[in-house]
């Protein structure tokens, strides 16, 4: 199954789009937790936890927005598609799924 690069570019956008909706969302949940909210020491405590967590989740989120960018401007190099590590072709359903991975199933583990 050859790779239809305009097929894969619809989709890195699709998947830019909706990583950039998600990074929106996050910092909202990411603000700072005033002190002198009114919320239980319980719940300050949950708030500070899921801030944390969601902190993490942006962190991870740039991190794909910006291979989901790299991987658009590399989308007609002659390279890409090839795993970086063993220089194979990486699997088609891996670059639909991942099309930011520059590795293939076998040397992403």
């Amino acid at each position: 199954m050859a790779i239809d690069k305009q097929e894969i570019e619809q989709l890195i956008n699709k998947q830019i789009c909706s990583v950039e909706r998600k990074i929106k969302s996050l910092k909202e949940l990411t603000q700072a937790i005033a002190p002198d909210d009114a919320i239980g020491r319980v719940s300050r405590m949950d708030a500070i936890n899921n801030k944390s967590v969601n902190e993490a989740a942006l962190r991870q989120s740039e991190a794909k927005l910006t291979k989901l960018h790299e991987a658009l401007q590399h989308l007609n190099d002659d390279d890409f598609g090839i795993c970086i590590q063993c220089h194979g072709p990486i699997q088609p359903g891996r670059i639909v799924l991942m099309p930011e991975s520059r590795k293939c199933m076998k040397c992403a583990r």
